[in-house]
């Protein structure tokens, strides 16, 4: 199932100063995100911007909040960003079939989030990439339980290029240089 920039959106889970820095390999995750955010600002995909429990865990984490700050965000206590009632309309109204979840952590609010996705009807984008835990195996028992419950797994790079379709986009050259 190919996806189109015309009908995805991306939903940034709870990457946040206080617990960020306790999240297995956070720096190449940081990378990651960052690569990745550039990327679909450069293909205009809107953003949905969530933090849990500010008051605890503290503000997106400065690096990205830099590039995001503009796009709407969304407090929760929740764990999934769609029992969240102000973050779920923004995204049914949105009206798009795809939703590239990237953020943390991967088996409980990305998990969440993505099952929550595909129970309401939407299409869940895994970038697996740009997810992460404290501990790698519950990131990574949480990806397979994501992809045998039918989210798309896919890869900072490969969304970007997915959405570009072709050498000739536009925005190629410089998806290109970020990725490099």
């Amino acid at each position: 199932m190919r996806i189109h920039a015309n009908d995805a959106l991306f939903c940034l889970v709870d990457v946040q100063e206080r617990l960020f820095p306790h999240i297995k390999d956070f720096e190449q995750l940081e990378k990651n995100l960052l690569t990745l955010v550039k990327g679909l600002q450069l293909h205009e995909i809107p953003f949905i911007v969530n933090e849990q429990y500010k008051k605890g865990i503290g503000e997106t984490i400065p690096s990205l909040n830099e590039l995001v700050e503009s796009y709407p965000h969304f407090e929760k206590t929740t764990f999934s960003c769609c029992k969240n009632e102000p973050t779920f309309e923004a995204i049914k109204q949105l009206k798009r079939k795809f939703v590239i979840v990237a953020g943390i952590e991967t088996h409980v609010c990305v998990l969440q989030t993505c099952i929550d996705l595909l129970e309401s009807g939407l299409q869940p984008v895994l970038v697996t990439d740009c997810v992460g835990s404290r501990k790698d195996k519950d990131t990574k028992v949480a990806i397979n339980r994501l992809i045998q419950a039918g989210v798309i797994p896919t890869t900072y790079e490969s969304i970007l290029f997915e959405l570009t379709v072709n050498a000739k986009h536009p925005v190629f050259k410089e998806i290109s240089k970020l990725v490099k």
